[in-house]
């Protein structure tokens, strides 16, 4: 069956074309640790968390903005040994069923594949992980918190079981949590060891920006944010970083 290839590789081309991509960066060294990236900003999210930043990207529907992938691949053709990896971010890239398709054309051009995902979709995310090199996961919250701050329910038990579906893999991960205006040394210091026990090696925390912020009433910081991460105990991970603040 000579002719069976070609016609794989054709269905999986417009697989991934029905990729939504809301934006794209051609270069960054700051979205996979250490690699010179390209980043595809999926459309589409199912959550509203109150600080996020990207609003544009929430609405899941067909646009007239949205960026064509066939753009992106020929783009990404032609940067082949310039650049080192390409990050799916969003919006939450696991939410488009193209999202596989997108990454094992990436992948085939010999890109390493960086994830960034708040582990909205656990049973989406098992099957993406043997062709993901590096993953960025936001841990929002304590899990029985994370309701009032995305406004959906078991959304925490979501994240949750995607951080232990991401340890047990073995994926290299970052784990990211964006502290909240209202939280106090106590819960941040709880909440960075529950992570810590679960197994995670490198935490970064940042700080929110609530100038931008998905909601217009979300207050400004009663306790200063280098105060909060005084808290964290930094021998409990291989590494932590402190961004933003």
């Amino acid at each position: 069956m000579p002719d069976s290839a070609p016609f794989a590789a054709s269905d999986h081309a417009q697989a991934a074309e029905r990729l939504r991509v809301g934006g794209f960066t051609r270069l960054t060294t700051i979205d996979y640790p250490g690699e010179l990236s390209a980043v595809v900003f999926c459309q589409g999210c199912p959550w509203r968390c109150r600080y996020c930043q990207n609003g544009d990207l929430l609405d899941s529907g067909v646009n007239e903005s949205l960026i064509d992938w066939a753009d992106i691949r020929a783009f990404l053709r032609q940067r082949v040994g310039l650049l080192d990896a390409v990050v799916f971010s969003g919006g939450e890239p696991t939410a488009q069923s193209a999202l596989s398709a997108a990454i094992s054309e990436t992948r085939a051009l010999g890109y390493k594949i960086g994830l960034h995902t708040s582990g909205a979709y656990p049973e989406r995310l098992r099957p993406l992980l043997p062709l993901i090199d590096w993953v960025g996961l936001d841990i929002k919250t304590l899990p029985e918190d994370y309701a009032a701050l995305t406004g959906l329910p078991d959304s925490g038990e979501h994240a949750w079981a995607s951080l232990a579906l991401l340890l047990e893999a073995g994926v290299n991960l970052e784990v990211r949590t964006t502290l909240m205006p209202d939280w106090t040394p106590d819960y941040l210091q709880t909440l960075s060891q529950r992570l810590a026990t679960k197994g995670v090696r490198r935490y970064v925390l940042q700080a929110c920006a609530t100038q931008r912020a998905l909601d217009p009433h979300l207050p400004g910081y009663s306790i200063m944010p280098r105060e909060l991460v005084e808290a964290v105990d930094p021998m409990a991970f291989e590494r932590l970083d402190v961004r933003g603040l």
